[in-house]
C-alpha cells in the first residue's frame, strides 16, 4: 500500500501519510510521495484546497525515519536525500493554494516543521509537538524556517533547546495552532474551515497568499509597502475582483473563473 494517499473529493485534495505502524514517520519515500502530491495539486485547476494528515489516530507526523537508510549508503547519498526536506518545504510554499495540517497525536521534529508548513493548523485536543532532536544529539534544522514563521523567536529557540513537548493549548497560544477542537469534531471543523477557503476566489487566493508571505519578515517596510501597493492595483483589475464587486451589488453570490 502506498506511503503517501492522495484523492481529490470535489475541489478539496486530500493527502495522508500512511504509515500509521511507524507514527506516520517520514521515510524518503514519504517526502518524494508528497512532493509528488503538493505538485498534483499545484497542477490540478479543480482542486482549491490541500488537507494534510497522518493516518490513524497516535500521530500526524512523528518526524524522519532515522533508520530508513541503508548502512552502506555514502554521506554524499545521506546528504543529497536530507534535502527532499528542503524540496517538500518549497513545494508546499509554492503551491498557490491554501494549505491545512489536521494535527492528531504527536507531531514531533519533522512533523512539526510540516504541521507548520501548512497554511494553517487544526489540532485535535489529543495533539502533541515538540523538537526532540537536542535529545538524540541532533538539532531541528531543517525545521527553523517553518517554525520561524510560525512563533516568536525565543520560543522556538526554547524548544529547540529543551526539546520540551507543548500541548494542542500552547501550541495554539503560541501561534502554531489555529483552532483546537475535541478528538470526535476534528474532521468537521477541517473539512468547515477547507470548505469555506474553497469557495472563495481562487486568484486572489494565490496572490494574496504569495504577497502575504513575500512581505512576512520584510525588513524593509516601505518596500513592502510598495510591492503590495502594485499587487492590489493588479489584483482590482481581474475578472474575478469585478465579479466580486457586481455579485456583491446585485445581492448574489459571485461565480469565480480564477482570471
Amino acid at each position: 500500500m502506498s506511503e503517501v494517499l492522495y484523492d481529490v473529493d470535489e475541489s478539496i485534495a486530500r493527502v495522508t501519510i500512511n504509515r500509521p505502524e511507524r507514527r506516520n514517520a517520514m521515510s524518503f519515500d514519504v517526502m518524494q510521495g508528497l512532493i509528488g502530491a503538493f505538485t498534483d495539486a499545484r497542477r490540478d485547476a479543480a482542486v482549491r484546497v490541500v488537507v494534510l494528515s497522518g493516518a490513524g489516530d497516535r500521530a500526524f507526523c512523528a518526524g524522519a525515519d532515522l533508520g530508513q537508510l541503508a548502512d552502506n549508503a555514502s554521506f554524499a547519498e545521506v546528504h543529497e536525500a536530507r534535502g527532499r526536506v528542503a524540496e517538500l518545504f518549497e513545494t508546499m510554499w509554492a503551491i498557490g493554494k491554501p494549505t491545512i495540517a489536521r494535527v492528531r497525536g504527536y507531531a514531533l521534529a519533522g512533523g512539526f516543521g510540516l504541521a507548520c508548513a501548512c497554511d494553517l493548523v487544526v489540532a485535535a485536543d489529543d495533539a502533541v509537538f515538540g523538537t526532540p532532536e537536542i535529545d538524540i544529539g541532533l538539532w531541528p534544522y531543517m525545521i527553523s524556517v517553518p517554525l520561524l514563521r510560525t512563533m516568536p523567536p525565543k520560543k522556538v529557540l526554547e524548544l529547540m533547546m529543551t526539546g520540551r513537548r507543548i500541548d494542542a493549548v500552547e501550541a495554539e497560544r503560541l501561534g502554531v495552532v489555529n483552532r483546537v477542537v475535541p478528538v470526535a469534531d476534528l474532521d468537521t471543523a477541517v473539512d468547515d474551515l477547507a470548505t469555506t477557503l474553497a469557495a472563495k476566489p481562487p486568484l486572489a487566493m494565490r496572490w494574496g497568499r504569495e504577497s502575504f508571505y513575500e512581505v512576512l519578515g520584510q525588513a524593509d517596510p516601505h518596500a513592502a509597502l510598495a510591492y503590495l501597493h502594485t499587487m492590489l492595483t493588479v489584483t482590482a483589475n481581474t475578472e474575478d475582483a469585478a465579479e466580486g464587486t457586481a455579485a456583491f451589488a446585485e445581492k448574489r453570490p459571485p461565480r469565480w473563473t480564477g482570471r
